[in-house]
């Protein structure tokens, strides 16, 4: 807590007055990352009737998020410590890949509601598609085995979108 509020330019007793533990505030940390995914699209980016753009979109900022050394190295470091501390595992599920989901499943229900997709469960088909980023070169990149050319995250992007669309447009 000293390193955060100098880094900060605060005392202590002001991050704590709005993190009383410090548990709290690696959830709001990891919250705020998580927002970023949809934080940093444009103002009406996200069409409701216009999927094939709005999941390239979400797919891309997941993608960034997920290869920054920020994340990687958070993932890293609760995969480390899962079996010895649980509540921090959860708490980082709960702001990070959780919030996420419900964050996609609200714009496919948005979809739904204008016809443009058909998805019977939101956040199921949420999970579905950002899992669909997290194969081979996610994992190669969670190893160190260095991060995919632009090319290839784009392409992928490209390709997952094509297939939760065949997936579920009617």
């Amino acid at each position: 807590m000293d390193a955060i509020a100098k880094l900060s330019g605060v005392s202590k007793v002001t991050i704590y007055s709005y993190f009383p533990t410090k548990e709290e505030l690696f959830a709001a940390a990891v919250g705020s990352s998580t927002d970023e995914v949809f934080a940093s699209l444009p103002p009406g980016a996200l069409d409701p009737d216009n999927p094939e753009a709005a999941l390239a979109m979400i797919g891309e900022s997941f993608l960034k998020l997920n290869r920054s050394d920020k994340v990687v190295g958070a993932f890293r470091m609760m995969f480390a410590a899962a079996n010895e501390h649980v509540d921090p595992g959860e708490m980082f599920y709960r702001e990070g890949p959780a919030k996420l989901i419900g964050q996609v499943a609200e714009y496919l229900r948005a979809a739904n509601a204008t016809g443009s997709l058909s998805v019977p469960a939101p956040e199921e088909a949420a999970d579905q598609f950002l899992s669909l980023f997290l194969g081979g070169a996610h994992i190669r990149v969670m190893l160190g085995l260095g991060q995919p050319k632009a090319s290839e995250d784009s392409h992928l992007v490209q390709v997952n979108v094509a297939l939760f669309l065949r997936a579920f447009r009617d």
